[in-house]
């Protein structure tokens, strides 16, 4: 997989945590750094590394996963294009939290932390996009938490879905990830999150496949996991 400067920069340009921020930002984010294209199965950043700078996804699929007691690996997450997987170490107080490792070959934006400090030398601002950023996941982090302590498996699974889907091509939702990678999240089998998916597809809420799922009516979805 390639992408092109300009394809970088229409995706930083289209990052909510950059929507308030000088248009110019982005180029020199750009300008910084490197995009450098993984391969499926490939690490973008490591849970404990103290590499300093600035990790965004560009294209492609991205895994996010933090150990647990036992040393069993959970997955909690995952990144599309726009998405922060690392911050300054430096100003945010210690190393990296998650391993995040590509599920498809993808592209990353690397901004060293010399390149975020010159940016910053002129757009200062940069520290509160990066800011904004680490608020946006907290949020998301804090409201999957209650989710999982709150609601029964079949409610969690439609909140978590309602969580990460994104816009697909057509402008529908769409939830790129694999049955088996949903019931990680959300802490049951591959079986269960099959049979609940089931169940909203005769619903008429989404339509389930192995690897992706598109959300037919968000707006049903969100009251069949409020009920």
């Amino acid at each position: 997989m390639t992408a092109s400067r300009d394809t970088a920069l229409k995706v930083l340009r289209g990052c909510e945590w950059l929507a308030r921020e000088p248009p110019a930002l982005p180029d020199a984010l750009l300008a910084h750094g490197r995009l450098l294209q993984l391969n499926a199965g490939e690490w973008a950043q490591a849970e404990g590394d103290d590499h300093r700078g600035l990790v965004v996804v560009i294209s492609g699929l991205v895994h996010v996963s933090c150990q647990a007691s036992g040393q069993r690996t959970v997955l909690i997450g995952h990144c599309e294009a726009g998405s922060v997987l690392g911050h300054a170490t430096r100003y945010s107080g210690g190393p990296r939290l998650v391993t995040a490792v590509c599920a498809e070959p993808s592209v990353v934006l690397a901004v060293p932390e010399r390149g975020l400090e010159a940016v910053a030398a002129q757009w200062p601002t940069l520290w509160r996009a990066l800011a904004t950023s680490a608020y946006s996941y907290t949020r998301r982090t804090v409201r999957a938490l209650a989710e999982l302590i709150s609601l029964p498996p079949r409610q969690r699974l439609a909140a978590r879905l309602l969580l990460i889907a994104t816009p697909g091509e057509s402008g529908e939702q769409v939830v790129r990830l694999s049955q088996q990678a949903l019931g990680e999240m959300i802490g049951v089998s591959r079986k269960t999150v099959n049979a609940h998916l089931a169940a909203l597809e005769r619903r008429k809420l989404l339509t389930a496949s192995y690897n992706h799922i598109i959300l037919r009516d968000p707006r049903g979805l969100r009251r069949f996991a409020d009920s």
